[in-house]
């Protein structure tokens, strides 16, 4: 009777696939959190050696701490049922903690990180006891135990990184994030209890797929805000407008690739998996590429817009073409995720795209994104033509299958 209680909070067959409004009122503090990576990046647009290499390792590691809040988030409301009290007071609870984590962003590395890190902290130590009392005896409810031991385990590096010196946050906390995603990625093993392998749990394919697709959407929105805030607050120019219109047809022609095929496929290819879990994980991975991606390349269309035929400088070309390289190595990680293979279209475009870096360097801003845009434009192309040439390719995931040797009860 008490796991019957607990069982009431898991999604039953009945359970909507279809996001709930309260996640996507969720998403809202992620647009925020995504706006203040974007500054964060765009600030090292003047810096060059260590500085810069050290302004992108502390940027890149707070992205990864509000991408591990918002997977883990979308895992439980895959998991559990959304609409019960208790997960919607858990997704509101998080919206809150992932605010305070991107206001304090700016300066998270800074005077701000205590707050930052208390934030976290009550995300990945509070909230799974939370719903771990919520499953009133049910044997799952060893799951989010293990995640609360895990994360409590990683939880004083992230104190003394935000209490100690500064030299020290750096390694401290990257150190602790290694921690929670190598836990993450084991499954949360502890003595006696073993691992709760993530690719055996059951989930509804359908919603999770459908969150990856709209956080896709959402770093597009943040790209496209971007564009229009940085035309707006300069003086109009005619090179300040095409590199306007160079930005946006960019960003569409992003949309365009990510969602021809695999991306649109991608809900049917979880609902197919006969363990949905393992195309989950891995296509989780894929997409927080695919939003860095986008917030990377964004940053390039602030500095293009800014001065489009100004100075060429080595470091923007990181952003200007780094960011649609990275984009088009996660959609071909997609691909095959989805079909088991990649598109000569993507290879094309991806070592054009590593090819003219050199050339680039000599040339203005403007030239760069419009080379860009140029490669991105002949990567859609060559999908269209070979769509009209062969019959639309049916899923083919090698992600997700059930073999006889890796069969076992679900955690």
């Amino acid at each position: 009777m008490v796991a019957g209680r607990g069982a009431g909070l898991l999604r039953s067959a009945t359970s909507s696939g279809r996001a709930t409004f309260l996640e996507l009122f969720f998403d809202l503090a992620f647009v925020v959190a995504l706006t203040r990576v974007s500054q964060r990046f765009a600030d090292l647009g003047s810096d060059t050696g260590w500085a810069l290499v050290a302004g992108l390792g502390r940027t890149l590691l707070l992205f990864l701490a509000l991408w591990l809040i918002w997977s883990h988030t979308v895992w439980i409301t895959s998991r559990y049922e959304p609409e019960r009290s208790v997960i919607q007071a858990v997704v509101v609870g998080t919206m809150f903690a992932a605010l305070v984590m991107a206001v304090t962003l700016p300066r998270a590395m800074e005077e701000r990180a205590l707050p930052f890190t208390v934030a976290y902290l009550m995300v990945m130590v509070v909230r799974p006891l939370v719903v771990a009392a919520a499953l009133r005896g049910h044997p799952r409810r060893l799951v989010p135990f293990r995640l609360a031991i895990w994360a409590a385990v990683a939880a004083p590096l992230w104190l003394v990184g935000a209490l100690g010196p500064d030299g020290l946050r750096l390694p401290l906390w990257a150190a602790a994030l290694a921690v929670d995603y190598l836990a993450w990625t084991l499954g949360w093993p502890l003595p006696w209890l073993g691992a709760a392998a993530v690719g055996r749990w059951r989930i509804a394919g359908e919603h999770l797929a459908e969150r990856h697709q709209q956080m896709f959407l959402v770093a597009l929105g943040e790209s496209i805000m971007i564009i229009a805030l940085a035309f707006s607050g300069v003086d109009y120019a005619a090179g300040r407008a095409a590199a306007f219109g160079v930005a946006f047809t960019t960003s569409a022609l992003l949309w365009r690739i990510y969602f021809y095929r695999a991306g649109l496929l991608l809900t049917e290819a979880l609902d197919r998996a006969r363990m949905p879990g393992q195309l989950g994980a891995a296509s989780g991975r894929t997409h927080a590429l695919l939003v860095l991606s986008v917030l990377v390349t964004a940053v390039g269309y602030e500095l293009v817009i800014a001065q489009p035929y100004g100075p060429p400088r080595p470091t923007w070309l990181l952003f200007v073409v780094g960011g649609p390289v990275l984009f088009l190595v996660a959609r071909l990680r997609l691909e095959y995720e989805i079909f088991g293979r990649v598109s000569r279209s993507g290879m094309i475009g991806l070592v054009v795209l590593l090819l003219v870096p050199a050339a680039l360097v000599r040339w203005s801003p403007m030239v760069g994104l419009s080379v860009v845009a140029g490669v991105l434009a002949l990567v859609a192309l060559l999908d269209a033509l070979r769509s009209r040439q062969q019959p639309p390719e049916d899923i083919a995931s090698p992600i997700g299958r059930e073999t006889p040797g890796n069969r076992g009860s679900e955690a």
